[in-house]
């Protein structure tokens, strides 16, 4: 209802700019241009030939807004749904609409055209559903109150009329900031401020910290609250949001000490989430705390817009004394008739007075004639007291009977007074005895129904824990199996690494042996091959013996068991190029002897 009186306010102005002669009525060719435009934001179906088929009984002239506002609910805001279309949209057409035809700034002008539409934006919220719209000057005063408030120049009007309009608004409001010498950017960003606070529903905005949930970091963030919805953004031009808090019943805001080198600290808690956020000081937190306190009243109630609400208070408030000034005014008028009243009452009182006086004459004689008919009067009421002394002192002794009657009568009485008491008493002790077995009772219920509730929990707690005692029974059987199959491979393993040290161990015994060996078989072929040399050549007279030190073998080092053990194994490769070295050595000796074999002739021969 609220939406639809809005929209209804902006098409007013739109159909009312369409009317060029002031007549009230506007062509069927305009209203077609309207409608297809006002079906195009509202993001609606156009049927084009829906108004040819509404009008179609009228000619093709004029249509007044009476005429209009049957299609206009028909077709257009019936069919509005809150949420499709935007908003500023519609109210930037009809702007654009009536703007041309109705605001025509002097050469002071300090409003842009957006922040002009922002304040007729403004203007239309607060007027009442009254057509034509105007704006009582309380209300304006507000408007002023709040935009000085965001500047640090205040703007008052000197004279407001009552039945303000907009355009008379605007150019009091364009003539106030010329004449205090306000600039447009400094106004403009107080309008715009107001304007999200009171038509975009804005509570409050500003700059936070807010930790993380995932990575529990602290990040600054743009936060704009309204009321259902605290929004939170990366910067000022909400742009990108990174998150909603809805704020419903089950939503509260809760003050947190400080920690984490943070301070004026806050959460808000849902069913799901806890957001821990941090003020810059603690002013701005309590502000940011009422706020969030207010959007969550505002969502219980079921009201989207705090300002609607002030603006309903305002007019309640401006009824409220309209009430009391026609109050105080028929008051004057009733104290004006009383006084008139009153001055009759006075002239009549004078003529009471003289008829007073003159009753007062008649009295006197009426009193004089009394007296003696009183004379008369006592002296017969002298004899009936005499006769009645007599009458009374008989009734006394019959009232003494009668009191001594009374008395006992009244013992009796409260004997059953008492009685009655101790029967009443008897009765409420045993009206409690009861209640309180009703009350022991009822608690005794409640009780087994709790500790029922307890032992289906603790039940269904217990079958949880031997759930997971069996997971963790079989985790755990895994887990031996996995670590069995881990010490098997592990003993096979070091089952390998003893059977190679083992057969390195024997592979390095049989290289000694085999190099012991090949010593003492090089050692006994050159001792035979010396044999061999002295048996082919006879020493003859005068020759010299050949000196055992050429005969001997270049000496060969033997490597010793740790250098075997160190040195890695010899590849193929190796070992093929080591058998032709030895090849290789086992000719050089060969020759080597071949060659003493020569030379001993000639030692010989020397000696």
């Amino acid at each position: 209802m609220a939406l639809r009186a809005a929209l209804l306010k902006s098409i007013w102005y739109a159909f009312t700019s369409l009317d060029t002669e002031d007549s009230g009525k506007v062509s069927k060719s305009q209203l077609k241009v309207l409608s297809h435009n006002l079906h195009s934001v509202l993001r609606i179906p156009h049927d084009p030939a829906a108004l040819e088929r509404h009008f179609s009984d009228d000619d093709d002239g004029p249509v007044s807004s009476q005429g209009y506002m049957p299609y206009l609910n028909q077709f257009i805001l019936d069919k509005v749904t809150e949420g499709t279309f935007v908003k500023e949209e519609v109210d930037e057409l009809c702007w654009t609409l009536c703007s041309k035809k109705n605001y025509r700034p002097d050469a002071h002008r300090v409003l842009s055209n957006q922040d002009a539409m922002r304040l007729w934006c403004l203007f239309n919220f607060l007027a009442d559903d009254r057509y034509p719209l105007t704006l009582v000057p309380e209300e304006a005063e507000y408007l002023l109150r709040k935009i000085s408030s965001v500047m640090p120049v205040e703007l008052t009007c000197v004279e407001l009329e009552d039945g303000l309009s907009v355009w008379s608004f605007l150019n009091e409001v364009n003539a106030a900031a010329a004449s205090r010498g306000v600039d447009g950017e400094s106004i403009s960003v107080a309008v715009e401020k107001v304007y999200r606070e009171m038509v975009g529903n804005m509570l409050k905005e500003g700059y936070l910290w807010k930790k993380g949930n995932l990575r529990r970091n602290w990040t600054e963030r743009w936060f704009c609250l309204k009321p259902g919805s605290l929004s939170y953004f990366t910067s000022e031009d909400c742009r990108d949001c990174k998150g909603v808090i809805e704020m419903d019943q089950n939503c509260c805001v809760e003050v947190l000490s400080d920690r984490d080198g943070k301070r004026c600290m806050f959460c808000v808690k849902t069913l799901n989430k806890t957001f821990e956020i941090s003020a810059p000081d603690s002013r701005q937190r309590q502000e940011w705390i009422t706020a969030i306190q207010t959007s969550l009243r505002l969502s219980a109630e079921g009201r989207v817009s705090l300002h609607e609400e002030l603006k309903e208070r305002r007019r309640e408030l401006r009824e409220e004394r309209e009430r009391r000034r026609a109050l105080r005014a028929e008051e004057t008028r009733r104290l004006l008739e009383l006084q008139g009243e009153r001055e009759e009452q006075l002239a009549e009182l004078e003529l009471l007075k003289e008829a007073q006086r003159q009753a007062q004459v008649s009295l006197q004689q009426e009193e004089q004639r009394r007296r003696s008919q009183h004379e008369e009067l006592q002296k017969t009421l002298q004899r009936q007291l005499q006769e009645a002394q007599e009458a009374r002192a008989n009734l006394c002794a019959e009232v003494a009977v009668r009191d001594l009657e009374a008395e006992h009568q009244q013992r009796r009485i409260k004997e059953l007074e008492d009685l009655h008491h101790r029967l009443q008493e008897a009765l409420e002790q045993q009206i409690r005895a009861r209640q309180e077995e009703e009350t022991y009772r009822y608690t005794q219920t409640r009780l087994l129904a709790e500790e029922e509730e307890k032992v289906k929990s603790l039940l269904a707690l217990q079958e949880d824990q031997e759930e997971q005692l069996q997971q963790t029974q079989r985790e755990k059987q895994e887990l031996l199996q996995e670590m069995e199959r881990k010490s098997q491979a592990l003993d096979e393993a070091q089952n390998q690494l003893d059977k190679v040290r083992a057969s390195r161990r024997r592979v390095d015994q049989d290289i000694v042996a085999a190099q012991r060996k090949l010593r003492q078989a090089s050692t006994s072929v050159k001792h035979w091959n010396v044999q061999m040399n002295r048996l082919m050549h006879p020493i003859c007279p005068g020759e010299r013996r050949a000196s055992s030190s050429n005969l001997l073998a270049p000496p060969v080092r033997i490597p010793s068991v740790s250098e075997t053990e160190s040195r890695p194994p010899p590849r193929p490769e190796r070992e093929k190029q080591n058998s032709l070295d030895c090849d290789n050595n086992s000719g050089c000796d060969n020759m080597d002897c071949s060659n003493n074999e020569n030379k001993e002739p000639t030692d010989a021969e020397a000696e």
